[in-house]
This record gives C-alpha cells, structure tokens and sequence, in this order.
C-alpha cells in the first residue's frame, strides 16, 4: 500500500469535510468512504459524521447497520392551475426554462416529473391563477453507529428523476445536526452530473476514487474537471484494486500534478467481506492505519496557513 503526501485543502468551520467521488460507478467509492468513517470512529475515537448522499441507490448502512432517529420526507412545490381564474395568457408557459407547463388553446398541462419547483410560474401569472402543492420526491433519515459514528442518507422515490433536491436537503439537516464532528465525510453517487456536484459544493476535499484500467482513466479525467477545474477544490486519488490493470491511471495523474494519496491492492478478502456485508476494515486491521494516515495527511493539510 503506497501512499503519498496530500496537498492542502480549505477548511471549514468544525472538521474537515471529505467528498468522496468516481466518475463511475463500482470502483470502490462507498468501500473507502465506510471505512475510512469506521476507522476514524474506532481508532481515533473521534467524532464522524458519514452522510450517504447516493440517494438514488444508498448502501452505506448496510455495513454500518446506523440505528435510526429521525426520518422526514422531502418534497418540492409543484404548480396546480385553477382552470376559473386561468385566462390562458401564455405567461407561465414563457417563464419555465424546464417546459413543465404548458398553455394549449384553452388548457394548460402541468408536467411535474420536469418540474424542478422554482415557482416562477406562479410569481409571474397575473391572475394569481397558480397555486402550488407537494409532491414527495424522497426521504432522508439520520442515526448513529459504532458508537461515535452519525449517519444519515437519504432515499430517492421510485419513479422521480430529480435527486439533487434530496440531496440538498440531506446536507443541511446532516450537517446541522453534526456541526460539531471532528470529521465529515460525505459518499457522492457516482458520475459526474448534477446530484455529484451537490455533494460536493462546500466540501474542503474532493477523494476520488479510481481503478487502474481505461474506464477508470477515462472516468477519472471526467471526475478530475468537475472537481478541480469546476468547483476549484483540491483533490487527491486512490487507486483501488491496484495491480489488476496498467501505469495509465499513476501516469495520468503525475502528469495532472494529482497525488495518489493511497493505493489499495486487489485482495481477495477485500471483496468476500465486502459482499457479505461486513465491515471490511474490521476484518482485515492492517488497512485501518493507511486509511488513518490517509485522512491525518488531509486534514494536516486543512489546517495549513492559507
């Protein structure tokens, strides 16, 4: 396991915030996440606050088995037409970038699954003839875990396309309720699209996660533009499953002037406890000190002059 010095990030107020990301998905980003919140928790008897924000499949808990405390749901405004103050003026319709409404003749069509919920429909109508209503898009929940682990995902419905919503408010309820843990690290879905850049706007470091063969290239030089060229924010690599692919990745990311913070080897027993649903850094303890000083780099770093 090869590690390597990580550059600084700005920190925020209370601890460090780690975004963990990966420009695909199935390259080990909720394995390094859970155990990198776990050994924290555990070794450093610290305060961590892990917040699964891959709300359209979540699967955080099931390794960390939280006890839940809270659960809310949440929903975005959707515009409803009174049809007898309507006089069909086309104003609403003109006003909705997302075309989630309509005017046809006599009618007006409402689209909820693209509406996002502005409201700029119903401030605009003359009429007042707009009112809004809401339509559930998930749910988030918060607990604890490993005793001084909070947790708290959320939960995408069925059927809805807009989690950015939900992840949103999943920040703010988590982070407010967590304000005082020594360290966040938050589980972004992976891609590189919208719901990827919620989770990360306001973290201090972006962690992605990669493998080292051409779809983990490629994904990684998409994730590496959100990060650091988009949301300007600092950012360092691991290289899971190491050993199984080629040098592109570890050129790449020289040439990128990108650390390679941590390179975890293909082990075996890596993914057996991993697809048993068991703590993967609880079975095998020689991993918890890389992870440990993973995490102190970064933080060092957080806590640098400028």
């Amino acid at each position: 396991m090869r590690r390597s010095p990580s550059p600084g990030c700005v920190r925020s107020g209370g601890g460090v915030i780690i975004g963990v990301a990966s420009g695909k998905g199935g390259t080990g980003k909720t394995l390094i996440a859970t155990g990198l919140a776990a050994t924290l928790a555990r070794r450093n008897k610290a305060s961590v606050l892990l917040i699964d924000c891959d709300v359209e499949e979540p699967n955080a808990h099931l390794f960390l088995r939280p006890t839940i405390c809270w659960q809310e749901d949440v929903s975005l405004p959707i515009p409803k037409v009174r049809e007898d103050l309507c006089t069909h003026c086309g104003r609403c319709a003109a006003v909705c970038e997302f075309r989630a409404i309509a005017v046809a003749r006599e009618r007006v069509f409402v689209f909820p699954q693209l509406c996002h919920g502005c409201g700029s429909c119903a401030r605009r109508c003359p009429q007042g003839a707009i009112i809004e209503e809401p339509r559930v898009l998930g749910t988030i929940r918060a607990g604890s875990a490993l005793g001084a682990l909070q947790f708290a995902d959320g939960q995408l419905q069925v059927g809805e396309a807009l989690a950015t919503p939900v992840i949103r408010r999943l920040k703010v309820r988590a982070l407010r309720e967590g304000c005082g843990a020594d360290a966040v690290i938050l589980d972004a879905p992976p891609g590189t699209g919208c719901p990827v850049v919620e989770t990360l706007r306001g973290c201090d470091f972006a962690l992605l996660v990669t493998e080292p063969t051409p779809f983990g290239l490629h994904d990684l030089e998409l994730a590496l533009k959100v990060a650091r060229e988009a949301l300007g924010m600092p950012v360092g690599v691991v290289i899971n499953r190491d050993g199984v692919g080629d040098e592109r990745v570890s050129e790449f990311c020289m040439q990128a002037g990108v650390p390679i913070l941590l390179r975890l080897p293909f082990d075996r027993r890596i993914a057996s406890a991993y697809a048993a649903g068991k703590l993967w850094v609880d079975e095998l303890c020689e991993y918890q000190e890389p992870l440990l000083e993973l995490y102190e780099g970064i933080a060092a770093g957080s806590r640098a002059p400028g």
